[in-house]
């Protein structure tokens, strides 16, 4: 995957809701696949040495607070 393509996908990721916040009264009976959208974009970032609880920081440097530990 290009750089632009892969910064992109990074972007797209960052407006995606957290799994945890995907639940069958919000969703309906599209929460499965909207969970197994997110698993899908997970995995091609992690196929592409990108951790994805570190992309929001990284697309949104001025946002994230500083870590601490």
């Amino acid at each position: 995957m290009n750089e632009s393509d892969l910064n992109a996908l990074k972007i797209a990721f960052t407006y995606m809701p957290k799994a945890i916040e995907v639940t069958k009264y919000e969703y309906g009976d599209s929460h499965q696949k909207v969970l197994d959208h997110i698993e899908a974009v997970r995995e091609v970032l992690l196929i592409n040495d990108v951790d994805p609880d570190e992309v929001y920081g990284e697309v949104n440097p001025e946002t994230t607070p500083n870590s601490t530990y």
